[in-house]
């Protein structure tokens, strides 16, 4: 396995990979890896004759007040995390060599960037999209990587590719959960043990929507009330957004049709995590 910091030495590399006819594949992430990472690179690695996965926290996708000075990084544990996959290059790059002196130029996807997590972090999206041409447009890959954990995410990055016409596969990997459902992130490393604990209160919630609609609730408003009157009765929790949208287009539904996505975003105590729950449902 190669640790690439030069642009240069990265496009030598994928070059030759791409004249020989093999397949690239590539899985971003922003470091302190976890199971949920590694799902993806064993993934691609099934696919792929050449793995490169870009270790990068991007400044452009934390707004004001956000926790990028604090986002967790140790580029020595995720090589050996990576490297017992195995993958065959990591390719982290300082930030100025992304976005050098005098950078001025960014890739917008709107409307389906403007509801969810779009609401409360503005511009949030504006630094994936620009970040993930950017590491397309170095890496080639014939198939990119990402987890459904971030599901607003990977519509919009969906949606980049097909508006603009880019020729490479995005493959969607589940959600990888802890033993007690805790979604996995890399920020579930802030969490104490009374937040951890408190934190279980999120994928409780989307089990309970699931069920509802299992027995037949179609009321995309009553599913909802029941999961925030949920998290709201835990009392380290504060909800920043729960909502039941339609998973093309990401707008708020009254009726559950199908396919739709749950989606919620809650702090726990300082810590903002992510879960969601796609739903298949019958038009009863």
């Amino acid at each position: 396995m190669e640790i690439i910091k030069d642009l240069g030495r990265l496009k030598e590399v994928v070059g030759q990979v791409r004249a020989a006819g093999q397949t690239i594949g590539l899985v971003p992430t922003m470091g302190y890896l976890h199971q949920g990472h590694l799902t993806l690179m064993r993934e691609a690695r099934k696919r792929c004759d050449l793995v490169v996965v870009s270790i990068f926290v991007n400044p452009l996708q934390f707004g004001v007040g956000e926790d990028f000075e604090e986002y967790p990084r140790d580029l020595t544990r995720d090589a050996e995390l990576a490297g017992g996959v195995p993958v065959d290059i990591i390719f982290a790059p300082p930030v100025a060599a992304l976005y050098p002196k005098g950078y001025n130029t960014f890739v917008e996807v709107e409307g389906i960037t403007e509801s969810l997590c779009g609401c409360s972090r503005p511009g949030h999206f504006r630094g994936v999209t620009t970040v993930v041409n950017k590491l397309f447009n170095l890496v080639e890959p014939h198939v990119a990587y990402f987890g459904q954990k971030d599901a607003q995410q990977v519509v919009v990055i969906k949606r980049m590719v097909e508006d603009l016409n880019m020729n490479l596969e995005i493959v969607t990997v589940p959600i990888v959960r802890e033993a007690d459902g805790l979604a996995m992130s890399s920020r579930n490393v802030y969490l104490s043990p009374e937040e951890r604990e408190a934190a279980l209160v999120l994928s409780r919630s989307l089990t309970t929507a699931g069920e509802l609609i299992d027995r037949g609730e179609r009321d995309a408003r009553k599913v909802r009330e029941t999961m925030v009157a949920m998290i709201e009765g835990e009392p380290l929790a504060t909800i920043d957004y729960v909502e039941i949208v339609d998973l093309a287009n990401l707008q708020p539904i009254d009726r559950l049709t199908g396919p739709v996505l749950i989606a919620l975003a809650v702090r726990i105590g300082k810590t903002r995590l992510l879960d969601n729950k796609m739903v298949g449902v019958n038009n009863v």
